[in-house]
């Protein structure tokens, strides 16, 4: 048993309630998560004396290459697998309540962009039913379905379709999001005959060697100037994490309030950096209870004024993660 509830989750307001259950959620974890539990035995570490958040120890996201990451003993109902080629080694994350990962992704979007109702979602994503273990699939399929919109869909293999469908909803006014990967929303940019400024573009991902490699910057300029749009958006999740956070221009994310970027020392990664200060992320998601909420990604970034972040690259080139795999295989 826990000492907080669902809802102290997606109720946070502060700093100081954010680490109130963060010491909370992580007590839980050490206990009842017997792969983090064994990890934090070999580390060494005191628990008693965790009474900060940089003092948490964050799980290396490689474990969920190799291990089975479940907090309790509730039996999944559900596994996400990263992107990846055949032979790749891919994360696995066991999903043992998909309401809580469900009542995440929606909050976390109805912050940033209002209720899918209001909203004609688009997406340049494989379908449910082609990659249905996809996270992010699986996310925005959620968000089609609660749109309600008789255009809403995936349209990846039917640009015609969806040109038509961006030229009607142009005409009536309609708000429009559109998620894609980034080298997708690049070949329907080449072949948009019109602008689109009443769409909001959200890109998930890079290049893959689809198409020549673009800084971020050069990725958003190119689209922007396409589309006839201000601003692209960005979205920052993984399959390790039931959360995400979202930028609405110059690359700079922001979290929902139960979600917190930190970045450690890339030559120690058990120090961590100040603001404006290069190093590796480690993501701390208080909706992920039932797997681990303390995360040390491979991705470099860096934490901005007023809380944003930006990511900056990888650690390992090497191992190639994103959500272009999702449809370059």
């Amino acid at each position: 048993m826990h000492n907080f509830s669902i809802d102290d989750i997606f109720s946070i307001t502060s700093n100081d309630q954010f680490t109130d259950l963060a010491l909370k959620i992580f007590n839980y974890q050490t206990e009842n998560n017997p792969v983090y539990k064994e990890y934090l035995f070999h580390l060494g570490t005191n628990i008693s004396e965790v009474d900060a958040l940089n003092k948490i120890p964050f799980l290396p996201i490689e474990f969920f290459k190799t291990h089975k990451i479940i907090t309790g003993q509730t039996e999944p109902i559900k596994t996400f697998f990263s992107s990846g080629t055949s032979g790749m080694q891919r994360s696995s994350h066991y999903i043992t309540d998909l309401d809580l990962y469900e009542k995440s992704f929606l909050t976390a979007f109805e912050n940033q962009y209002g209720k899918p109702e209001k909203i004609c979602v688009l997406a340049l994503l494989p379908g449910y039913l082609e990659n249905e273990s996809s996270s992010l699939v699986y996310m925005v399929d959620d968000l089609i379905k609660k749109s309600n919109h008789s255009k809403s869909g995936f349209y990846l293999n039917n640009h015609i379709e969806l040109i038509q469908t961006l030229e009607f909803c142009k005409k009536q006014r309609e708000k429009v999001i559109l998620f894609g990967v980034s080298y997708a929303l690049m070949d329907l940019a080449d072949k948009m005959p019109f602008s689109i400024p009443n769409t909001i573009i959200i890109e998930t991902g890079g290049m893959k060697g689809k198409r020549k490699e673009l800084t971020k910057k050069e990725l958003h300029q190119f689209l922007s100037q396409k589309f006839g749009v201000e601003t692209i958006h960005s979205e920052y999740g993984m399959t390790e994490l039931l959360s995400q956070a979202y930028s609405s221009e110059n690359g700079k994310f922001h979290c929902p309030p139960w979600m917190k970027i930190l970045i450690r020392d890339t030559y120690d990664p058990f120090s961590f950096l100040e603001k404006e200060k290069s190093g590796g992320i480690n993501i701390i998601d208080l909706a992920n209870i039932n797997s681990c909420s303390f995360i040390e990604t491979k991705d470099l970034g860096k934490l901005n004024s007023y809380n944003s972040f930006e990511v900056l690259g990888r650690f390992d080139h090497s191992d190639i993660r994103g959500c272009n795999l999702l449809v370059a295989e």
